[in-house]
């Protein structure tokens, strides 16, 4: 597992796509954000910042080169010929994802602790990383459901567009709105939960144990995008 997540990792820098959908375009717009975090903070609020960052990377950084990953190295017979080796399906699969995953896990880290520096510190930290983890677990798993989706990497610039900005839309509307109207709805949309988490973690004035209760919508979109995975994900390219 720890020799094909290395060999990941060297792919990822030759690649100047996946560089550029890992790296440029989740950086320049949470950059955007935080040069202009008191604009956001009067719309919505530091917490929406922290949400918006989070969905950001974990959209376009981790979501968009899973899957352009995965078709990628189907498309050149690179899951098939890793099937011939004594690594399990699983291995191969948190192999290939483990480079893209830290990377983005680090993106979020390091983006969030500058946002801390100039607007000061969120008022949960271990609640801002529950909501932090269980987003990437999504994200990763709707990458995994996708993929199966994906022909060819040059597919994946359109098959991982509706849940890329529709996350970043629920976000920014769970963000700027909050959940007092709507809210079992905002709750069960892909991403609505996490957003509130993040915004109670970094704005307080919500129970922890209230907040916790908000990491099953998104648990349940992790089940359900792995069962829909399951059923989807393929090995090789679809003949003819």
């Amino acid at each position: 597992m720890l020799s094909i997540a290395f060999s990941e990792l060297i792919q990822i820098f030759r690649n100047r796509l996946v560089l550029l959908t890992s790296f440029v375009i989740p950086i320049a717009p949470c950059a955007y954000f935080i040069h202009q975090h008191e604009v956001f903070a009067d719309l919505g609020s530091l917490g929406y910042i922290a949400a918006v960052v989070m969905f950001t990377v974990g959209a376009f950084g981790l979501y968009t080169t899973t899957v352009t990953t995965l078709a990628s190295r189907r498309q050149t017979l690179f899951l098939k010929r890793l099937r011939s080796t004594p690594a399990s399906d699983t291995a191969i699969l948190v192999g290939l994802m483990l480079p893209v995953t830290v990377l983005a896990i680090v993106q979020v880290a390091v983006i969030l602790t500058v946002l801390a520096a100039v607007t000061g510190a969120p008022d949960n930290l271990p609640l801002l990383g529950a909501g932090v983890a269980f987003t990437v677990a999504m994200m990763l798993a709707l990458g995994l459901a996708t993929a199966g989706l994906t022909n060819s990497p040059e597919h994946a610039q359109v098959t991982t567009l509706p849940v890329s900005l529709g996350a970043i839309g629920i976000s920014t509307w769970v963000g700027f709105t909050d959940t007092g109207e709507l809210t079992e709805l905002k709750r069960l949309l892909p991403g609505g939960s996490a957003t509130e988490l993040v915004l109670n973690a970094w704005n307080g004035g919500v129970p922890a144990t209230e907040s916790l209760q908000l990491l099953l919508p998104t648990l349940l979109w992790v089940v359900v995008a792995v069962l829909l995975a399951s059923r989807m994900f393929r090995w090789e390219p679809r003949r003819g």
